[in-house]
């Protein structure tokens, strides 16, 4: 690897593919190459988060010469993919695995410890909880296992149940709305929307405590959090009153008006929570109706703007302009999944994030955070229900599996199996 991949990667690779990483790499002034091993980055304004966006999963660095002058998406080695780390590429077949192999010549002398490292695809949830019961597998991560499956297995002696390693990434889930369907566009409905939702349900019945209620927009686990600015509490008489007030009356039937729901499909789970929700809802006169669709068809609805209600879930990536920002400034409102898809707008809230974003002093980035922290909490323009944490579940002879804040996305250089 050497400073012109570097630089190529920055400057062309993740520009054109990444609008978030776009966003961030635009600030750059220039980027230089004094010699092979050093690069010279010079920005056009102070950008403090700036040294956040090169971590593995944001700004992975590239080969220059196996991808410049292709399509980035098509190149060769898009299917057999080359980089610098402890495991080099080995087989893909697709549906199946993918298998790494030990990298004999990695630049830490003896590591890593494994022979080889092998993903299986396995699309059941229940089959995956099996492999990982039984030995077939030693590491599930992410949302491999469903949460209801979680507390049998902290009961297996053979295996760890860990939820550390995601406070880099922070995710906070929502109930996405749509702005533009009304009467998502008033502020007392979506406030009573919030007030009528038990968050601590959510939490505690539907993920069986692999996570928290969120209280705002930023994750408490994320930098420059404010813990004085939080939604209404869950009060289902407030909410009923504020419909009142709003001027949604129910018809005889009990119902105010009806929205329709697209359920995230990204396991049972999101089924479950689709349910309570509209139970919720039901408890203040609006009619939820569920409609199902696949991955696919989910983010090309949501990215179109083709929805009334959703479920959702970013990451925060360490500092909420980094990971908060892009869903609510109006400069943002695109027809891309995860960028302010529900079309909120207050040039309050755009002011607040801009003057966060080019700040140099910690201390008016959290002025500025705090004040759009409030600004976001009185007028809901997403409903935040979780600060979400996966369970990494593993064999216990599995050992230094997660060491930072990133978790299972760091090199596993020093991972080993003890006998």
């Amino acid at each position: 690897m050497t400073a012109e991949d570097v630089i190529f990667s920055i400057m062309k690779f993740h520009t054109e593919l990444a609008p978030r990483a776009r966003a961030v790499f635009a600030l750059i002034e220039s980027a230089t190459a004094p010699d092979p091993l050093t690069v010279r980055i010079v920005l056009k304004q102070p950008f403090q988060p700036f040294l956040l966006m090169f971590d593995a999963s944001a700004c992975a660095i590239v080969p220059k010469h196996l991808f410049d002058g292709q399509d980035y998406r098509t190149a060769p080695a898009v299917q057999r993919p080359v980089g610098t780390g402890p495991f080099r590429f080995a087989e893909w077949q697709r549906g199946n695995f993918v298998r790494l192999e030990r990298f004999a010549d990695y630049w830490k002398p003896g590591q890593p410890y494994l022979d080889a490292i092998i993903y299986r695809v396995v699309p059941d949830s229940q089959s995956r909880r099996l492999a990982i019961e039984t030995g077939q597998a030693q590491l599930t991560q992410a949302n491999d296992i469903e949460p209801f499956d979680v507390p049998a297995l902290r009961a297996k002696p053979n295996l760890e149940v860990n939820v550390k390693g995601w406070e880099y990434f922070s995710p906070v889930s929502w109930i996405e709305l749509n702005h533009r369907v009304k009467p998502l566009d008033d502020m007392r409905v979506r406030q009573a929307i919030s007030m009528a939702i038990d968050r601590n349900f959510i939490a505690q019945r539907l993920w069986f405590g692999v996570g928290k209620p969120a209280t705002n927009p930023v994750a408490s686990t994320t930098r420059f959090h404010d813990a004085g600015a939080k939604v209404a509490a869950y009060d289902v008489r407030a909410a009923n009153a504020l419909l009142d007030a709003a001027g949604h009356k129910a018809n005889a039937q009990g119902v105010r008006f009806t929205l329709k729901h697209l359920v995230l499909p990204y396991g049972e789970i999101w089924s479950r929570l689709g349910e309570y929700l509209k139970q919720a809802f039901r408890q203040v006169g609006i009619a939820l109706e569920l409609e199902s669709t696949d991955a696919g068809s989910w983010a090309r609805r949501v990215g179109a703007w083709e929805y009334e209600t959703t479920i959702n879930f970013v990451y925060q990536f360490g500092d909420p302009t980094l990971g908060v920002e892009r869903t609510y400034v109006s400069t943002n409102i695109q027809k891309v999944t995860f960028t302010n898809t529900g079309g909120y707008s207050n040039p309050k809230v755009d002011e607040l994030f801009a003057t966060a974003r080019g700040s140099a002093d910690p201390k008016d980035r959290q002025a500025a955070f705090s004040a759009v922290q409030k600004i976001l909490c009185e007028e809901v323009p997403q409903i935040w229900l979780m600060e979400m944490a996966f369970p990494t579940i593993h064999d216990k002879k599995l050992r230094n599996v997660i060491t930072t804040g990133l978790g299972v996305h760091t090199s596993f250089d020093d991972v080993f199996l003890t006998a």
